[in-house]
């Protein structure tokens, strides 16, 4: 009986793993939905600068909340941050604004697809992690889903095709967050900061730039772009696309590794369509449900605990 009992703990502990590692990408899968909208009707620093501001004032919350008060930091946590903020935050939230406002979301969610190749490369060459034949099997099978469902299943469709200004924001935009990715695990494991300090100074720092970013735009901004849906968007965007889902991956990061939590973003194109069907009256076609099921088994073989 005690065996049976240690077992069903286990079980029980692995299930809430894999479905505090699953949280991230569902929320970020349903920022694609947010971002078209908002990409619509606002410049991408001005959108940006909203976003970060509400995510600002989560953040602060929960650090005092939780934590009492922000840490002060020393020089290297400063660069570190403010390396956090510039690629996180600054440059990542710029690049998928803005491409959001020039492509559709299946070709953009395929581009941001390549971020889990992208950050195990660069943590296999700078981090010196490594990953096991299985895994790597489980990457391919997770990207041979995702490539099914945003392709809506044509196999004659080309990745070369008319590739644009947007195509190339969203592949810069993977390369970003793998160095965001990166910066954030040295940061949390070596620096002495906590994931939620880490986060916050990262949002403060990349929330600066923005704005000084944003002073272009300033000219062309209207006012009635504001609609009650570009707000609620900007909300879910900044509360829950930032601030909660930023947190969750930095603990993440410092628990499992960089190459193991990137696995997870290969679900994150799966859900921006599942979420495009219902709050966007997209159809739901075959290769969504074919893909979609390819890439959860891609994801549960490379990222067996």
């Amino acid at each position: 009986m005690k065996d049976q009992l240690v077992s069903s703990d286990t079980r029980l502990d692995r299930f809430l793993v894999h479905l505090r590692l699953l949280a991230v990408p569902v929320i970020w899968g349903s920022t694609f939905v947010a971002g078209r909208i908002v990409a619509r009707e606002i410049p991408p620093a001005t959108a940006s600068v909203a976003r970060y501001l509400l995510a600002c004032i989560a953040l602060a919350f929960a650090t005092r909340i939780i934590e009492g008060a922000l840490p002060r930091l020393n020089r290297r946590q400063i660069v570190a941050t403010v390396a956090l903020g510039a690629t996180g935050v600054f440059g990542y939230s710029l690049l998928v604004i803005g491409a959001l406002g020039r492509l559709p979301a299946s070709r953009a969610s395929l581009i941001i697809s390549l971020n889990p190749i992208v950050t195990i490369a660069l943590a296999s060459v700078l981090l010196g992690e490594k990953l096991s034949a299985r895994r790597w099997l489980g990457v391919v099978i997770a990207l041979a889903g995702v490539w099914v469902v945003v392709s809506r299943g044509d196999l004659n469709w080309q990745y070369g095709q008319a590739v644009g200004r947007g195509e190339l924001m969203m592949f810069a935009a993977a390369c970003v967050w793998a160095a965001y990715t990166l910066i954030g695990r040295i940061t949390i494991k070596k620096l002495g900061l906590t994931p939620l300090a880490s986060t916050t100074y990262a949002a403060y720092w990349g929330t600066l730039l923005l704005c000084i970013a944003s002073t272009t735009e300033w000219s062309a901004l209207r006012l009635s772009a504001f609609t009650p849906l570009v707000c609620i968007s900007l909300i879910w965007l900044g509360v829950l696309g930032t601030a909660l889902a930023f947190v969750l991956y930095a603990i993440n990061l410092r628990q499992f590794g960089a190459a193991y939590v990137a696995l997870y973003n290969n679900f994150v194109p799966v859900f921006g369509a599942i979420f495009g069907v219902l709050l966007l009256s997209e159809p739901l076609v075959p290769s969504m449900l074919i893909g979609g099921g390819i890439a959860v088994a891609g994801v549960i073989l490379a990222a067996r605990i």
